[in-house]
């Protein structure tokens, strides 16, 4: 395949984060190829692709999720701005990665601890004690997981009492709790009924004046009603990026039109 075709906004926008030439292995099989592509701060990308093609394996590389597993290696650069941290280099600690930036995945996957200790858990890894602090910081990021006045007086229940929805909004409330830079979505919503998609959708959009997203989904009417910004992939390379209205109207390259049209995929 040819190099990408990145195209970028008219009027330049604050990058929050810049992938550059980014390789990754599993063992021996290379899962993605030279892969380049801006992340806008306060702005939401999505990532859309056939199953296999990398979105996932590309989304992870953001807070280092394959270091937990043996015999995976990055090559190339996660560059986070301003301060021009590669997040893939070996002296950044991937804990402190993971506080900067938060995932959220397919499934929700509270602890088997309280409401409270779930929101609570990442300010605890940070060494976070003082109560009062906790208390404020718990509930402001429920507040920001849009679920606060659900479970204002359920604090101590178990988390997994709540309907899936409620678990998936405490899992970005969690994911709010540290204040990430960066937001990591896989596949938030393929595991809900479309009332609770509504919800987590309606979310995103609040929480875009906030924190820079990137989401991973199968669903393009999802991705053209809540991204900004699209990168369509296939076979672990960037194939085409742009604006959002432009790749879904009038995309540039005919691999992306074919996908977006159902004539592929």
């Amino acid at each position: 395949m040819t190099s990408a075709t990145i195209t970028l906004p008219t009027t330049p926008l604050p990058l929050k984060a810049e992938a550059r030439g980014l390789d990754f292995y599993y063992g021996d099989f290379k899962a993605l190829k030279r892969v380049t592509m801006p992340v806008y701060e306060h702005k939401v990308t999505a990532l859309i692709g056939p199953s296999g093609c990398g979105k996932s394996t590309f989304l992870r590389c953001f807070n280092r999720m394959h270091d937990l597993y043996p015999g995976n290696r990055y090559d190339g650069t996660i560059q986070l701005l301003p301060d021009a941290v590669n997040v893939l280099d070996k002296s950044v600690d991937p804990i402190e990665v993971r506080m900067r930036i938060s995932m959220v995945f397919q499934k929700p996957n509270p602890f088997p601890k309280s409401i409270f200790e779930n929101v609570a858990y990442g300010l605890r890894v940070r060494g976070e004690s003082s109560r009062s602090y906790l208390e404020d910081k718990v509930e402001a990021a429920l507040k920001g997981g849009a679920i606060w006045d659900e479970v204002r007086d359920r604090l101590d229940e178990v988390a997994t009492n709540l309907s899936g929805g409620q678990q998936q909004r405490l899992c970005i409330a969690r994911a709010l709790a540290t204040d990430p830079e960066i937001l990591l979505f896989d596949e938030p919503t393929s595991a809900l009924d479309p009332i609770a998609t509504g919800s987590i959708e309606e979310l995103i959009h609040q929480l875009k004046g906030k924190v820079s997203m990137l989401i991973v989904t199968h669903n393009m009417q999802q991705a053209a009603r809540v991204s900004d910004f699209v990168g369509y992939m296939y076979l672990g390379e960037m194939v085409e990026f742009g604006d959002t209205k432009d790749i879904f109207m009038k995309p540039k390259r005919k691999e992306t039109e074919d996908y977006i049209t159902g004539r592929f995929g």
